[in-house]
C-alpha cells in the first residue's frame, strides 16, 4: 500500500513507505452532523500540511521520532455516505491497519470518526478503555436524527469500550450518573479544583488505551480552529504532562484528533494539531514504561 505523496512532515520515501513503517496516519475528512462551524472536512489536509513545517527533532524526547517510519494513507472515500455507511468504510479501513501491526491516528473530520476507530480497536483488544479529551460529553443517544452524530460519538464508544471523559464544560443533565461503571467523566471546574485527578484517573483505568483528542479540549485562545469553541480549557503543557504519563503507565493502542476547523489567514490550530499527533508518536514509541 503506497503512502500519499503529500505525507505527514513531508517526509523522504524511506521513512514513509507503508509496508516498513511503524505508524500509519488515516485522514478521515467526514464531515455529516455538524451542527455548529462547518469546515472539519478540511481538517485532515490542513494538519498534514502543517506538519511539514514542524521540525523532526524533538526537543523533549532528544530523539527524531519520525525514524519509526510514518506512513501518510489516502482518505477513504466517505464524503457522500451515510453516517452508516461511512462509519462502516471506516471502520473496515482501520482494521487493514491493525492487520498489518499498525499504531493508528485517525485525522478528523468531525467527532463520529473515533466510533469506528474504537470498534476496530475493540475488536483487538479486550477491555479497551477510552480517554477522551474534549470540552464536550457527546454522550447523547442520538442529535439531529441519527445515532452517528458527533454529539453521540462516545454514546456509541460506550456501547465497545469504558470511557474516560477529561475536560468537559458542556453537557447535558443526568449523563454522568447514566453512564455504565466503571465509566466516568471528570468536568472541567473538577480537574482545575483538584490537584489530584491526575492520580483519580490512573486509578480507575484500566492497561489497554484507546486516546481521542477533540481540540475544543484545549484553550481557544490556544486553537482557535474548531468545530464547536468553548470558554476554558487547557494549554498545552498541562495537556502533556498528562499525555507524557498515559504513554508511560498505560498501553496506548491507537488515538485520533479530530476537530479540527481550518480557520482562513490563520494557520495557528492547524500547527497546534501536527505538532500534538507527532508528540503523540514519539510518546508511543519513545517513553520509558513506568507502571
Amino acid at each position: 500500500m503506497p503512502a500519499a505523496p503529500n505525507n505527514f512532515l513531508g517526509l523522504p520515501k524511506e521513512l514513509s513507505e507503508y509496508r516498513t513503517a511503524n505508524v500509519a496516519i488515516l485522514p478521515l475528512p467526514y464531515e455529516a452532523t455538524t451542527s455548529y462551524a462547518k469546515g472539519t472536512k478540511r481538517g485532515p489536509a490542513a494538519l498534514i500540511k502543517a506538519s511539514q513545517q514542524v521540525e523532526f527533532y524533538d526537543e523533549e524526547l532528544d530523539v527524531e521520532p519520525c525514524q519509526v517510519g510514518i506512513a501518510t494513507l489516502p482518505a477513504p472515500a466517505i464524503t457522500r455516505m451515510s453516517p452508516p455507511k461511512a462509519v462502516a468504510r471506516m471502520q473496515k479501513a482501520c482494521a487493514k491497519l491493525l492487520k498489518d501491526d499498525k499504531f493508528v491516528i485517525g485525522l478528523g473530520g468531525e467527532h463520529t470518526v473515533t466510533v469506528p476507530l474504537v470498534r476496530a480497536m475493540s475488536d483487538k483488544h479486550r477491555n479497551l478503555w477510552v480517554v477522551q479529551l474534549d470540552a464536550h460529553s457527546d454522550l447523547r443517544d442520538s442529535y439531529h436524527g441519527t445515532p452517528y452524530s458527533h454529539a453521540s460519538a462516545m454514546a456509541r464508544v460506550t456501547e465497545h469500550a469504558n470511557l474516560i471523559g477529561l475536560g468537559i464544560r458542556s453537557g447535558i443533565v443526568g449523563e454522568r450518573q447514566n453512564l455504565r461503571a466503571p465509566s466516568w467523566i471528570y468536568y472541567a471546574h473538577e480537574m482545575l479544583e483538584n490537584p489530584n485527578w491526575q492520580n483519580e484517573v490512573f486509578n480507575r483505568l484500566g492497561d489497554h488505551v484507546y486516546l481521542t483528542i477533540d481540540l475544543d479540549f484545549f484553550n481557544p485562545a490556544e486553537v482557535p480552529g474548531v468545530g464547536t469553541p468553548e470558554p476554558g480549557g487547557f494549554g498545552w503543557y498541562m495537556a502533556l504532562d498528562f499525555l507524557r504519563r498515559l504513554f508511560a503507565e498505560r498501553e496506548v493502542v491507537g488515538c485520533d484528533v479530530v476537530e479540527l476547523l481550518p480557520l482562513k489567514g490563520s494557520t495557528v490550530s492547524d500547527f497546534f494539531a501536527a505538532r500534538l499527533v507527532y508528540k503523540l508518536i514519539g510518546y508511543k514509541f519513545f517513553l520509558d514504561k513506568q507502571k
